[in-house]
């Protein structure tokens, strides 16, 4: 069963410093209406921000394993009058997981999970599975320990590792951002699947 930490949730509210939430919202380039899914949501940083980029419209999928917060999660989007972000529980690392259709989604966000997760593939496959063709995976991890702010220097995915894994997922880079002191953001697209 796939393990979220606390680190997560730390990470997400750690700010500037860190992984930049509403700085790395604008790297994603997110139109109107858009479908975004929140892999490993933690403390709803990016559902917020999305949620308000989007100002209403489309829809913000919250999908982490940890009920307490998907319900701090529901509470604050209730408070916030956020009718658009939807609460979804999985363990990730499970087939069809998330729950959503195949090609669904304008855009999978992945940030500050991979590390903590055993089976790294089976999160990137399930975010291939449910990507519109035209969308993207974006991918937010961190590039170091820091000192013990971040996942233990063992657990640490760092980028080489996440450019040499996501072709086993059909996905091929776009483009990189930059996503903060410690963070690196990768920008994944659907590889066409052959039938």
């Amino acid at each position: 069963m796939g393990a979220m930490s606390n680190v997560q949730t730390h990470s997400a509210s750690a700010g500037a410093n860190f992984a930049r939430p509403q700085n790395n919202i604008r790297a994603l380039g997110l139109q109107h209406n858009a479908r975004v899914a929140d892999f490993g949501a933690g403390s709803g940083a990016y559902v917020f921000g999305v949620a308000e980029v989007l100002e209403g419209s489309g829809k913000v999928y919250a999908i982490d394993i940890q009920r307490d917060l998907l319900r701090r999660i529901a509470n604050e989007a209730t408070r916030r009058g956020y009718k658009n972000v939807e609460i979804i529980w999985a363990d990730l690392e499970a087939p069809r997981a998330s729950k959503l259709a195949d090609a669904s989604i304008d855009t999978v966000l992945i940030s500050n999970l991979l590390f903590q997760v055993p089976d790294k593939l089976l999160v990137l496959k399930e975010a291939r599975r449910i990507v519109k063709p035209a969308g993207s995976v974006v991918v937010i991890d961190w590039t170091d320990s820091f000192k013990g702010m971040g996942p233990a220097k063992e657990d640490v995915f760092n980028k080489e590792a996440m450019l040499e894994l996501a072709p086993k997922a059909d996905l091929e880079l776009r483009k990189e951002f930059e996503a903060g002191a410690h963070h690196y953001g990768c920008i994944f697209i659907p590889m066409p699947t052959t039938s």
